[in-house]
């Protein structure tokens, strides 16, 4: 446990891009809310506090995340990022050290990322630690202005920044880590004079700077990684990335997959090695496979239980199933547990 850390989520937002009813947030990726992945992510740090900032469809939200060990924090008006993260203030005791702030929804965050970050800023002595990434168009994305010697001195939002400054290809991610005092010094002058009328937390740089301390900047070298879902296509494209990730993790761990493209494994399930996925095979829900299983194309598994060497008809549908080692099905098998 770090009790000198505390972790904020922004989560608030309604996300009017995903053309939903469903809170952005709660869109899945890869089976899972996108939320999760931000949590999991945040997970290895340890902090003494999660704080979540929910706002819109706060109750489903909050639903969502009642497995985790997290406080939330309501924003009843969305008054911007700066006005979420000041309402947090009395929630983090004076003592806490540091405030990492994320976003909701960054479902692609490694773990390592942040974990790095953190030692990067223990390291400099910053006030503030700001995560930034290059973009070969950087259209929509608040834009870093660096001083000769690195040293973040603005954030600069598309709305507000001049043609020279939009030339600038290192963004803001949303991803910061202050110390609790400067944060909340710096929020509390926070306006909104800026062309959305909102309180942005992006201002805190400048404040922070103005002060006489100092902004570091963390350069994260992926920009797939910490760049936010905001609409079905960047939804599908972080389901791919995920899918990806965890196939790639599968195959080095003596897992066998033919088009792994085509398959996904849930995170929630569990695979032994020597096991073959044909393609198009599915393993969802806490579906478990025993050593040297061969799942057979198209099949579907959902909370399954499969002992070692046995061998899943193609296009099989099995929910709640539990299978001895060296059962065989017949193809298009569909059972469900009863």
């Amino acid at each position: 446990m770090n009790p000198n850390l505390a972790v904020i989520i922004l989560a608030a937002g309604k996300g009017t891009r995903m053309k939903s009813d469903k809170a952005k947030v709660l869109h899945e990726v890869f089976f899972l809310p996108m939320i999760h992945h931000v949590l999991a992510a945040a997970a290895p740090l340890q902090a003494g506090r999660t704080l979540v900032i929910v706002g819109h469809q706060r109750q489903a939200v909050s639903a969502a995340i009642a497995g985790f060990k997290t406080e939330t924090v309501v924003q009843e008006e969305q008054l911007g990022t700066g006005h979420a993260v000041l309402l947090t203030e009395k929630a983090i005791p004076p003592d806490t050290a540091e405030v990492m702030i994320l976003c909701g929804d960054t479902p692609l965050l490694r773990p390592q990322s942040l974990t790095a970050m953190l030692a990067h800023h223990r390291a400099s002595g910053a006030a503030c630690t700001l995560m930034t990434t290059n973009l070969a168009d950087p259209y929509g994305y608040g834009r870093v202005l660096t001083s000769s010697d690195r040293k973040v001195v603005k954030i600069v939002e598309e709305k507000d920044a001049t043609s020279e400054q939009k030339a600038i290809r290192t963004i803001n991610t949303g991803i910061y880590l202050v110390r609790r005092g400067p944060l909340f010094t710096a929020l509390a002058s926070v306006d909104r004079n800026n062309a959305q009328g909102e309180f942005y937390l992006t201002d805190i740089v400048e404040k922070i700077v103005q002060s006489g301390q100092i902004v570091e900047e963390f350069a994260n070298p992926d920009p797939d990684e910490v760049l936010g879902v905001n609409s079905r296509v960047e939804l599908a494209l972080a389901h791919a990335e995920i899918q990806r990730r965890r196939n790639r993790d599968l195959m080095l761990s003596g897992v066998s997959m033919e088009q792994p493209e085509s398959i996904a494994v849930a995170l929630s399930a569990h695979v032994e090695p020597d096991c073959v996925l044909e393609p198009g095979v599915r393993l969802l829900g806490k579906t478990s496979l025993g050593r040297g299983c061969r799942i057979g194309q198209g099949a579907i598994l959902t909370d399954c239980q499969i002992g070692e060497k046995c061998q899943i008809g193609v296009y099989s549908c099995l929910t709640g199933v539990t299978l001895a080692s060296g059962t065989r099905t017949r193809v298009g098998d569909c059972n469900q547990a009863r």
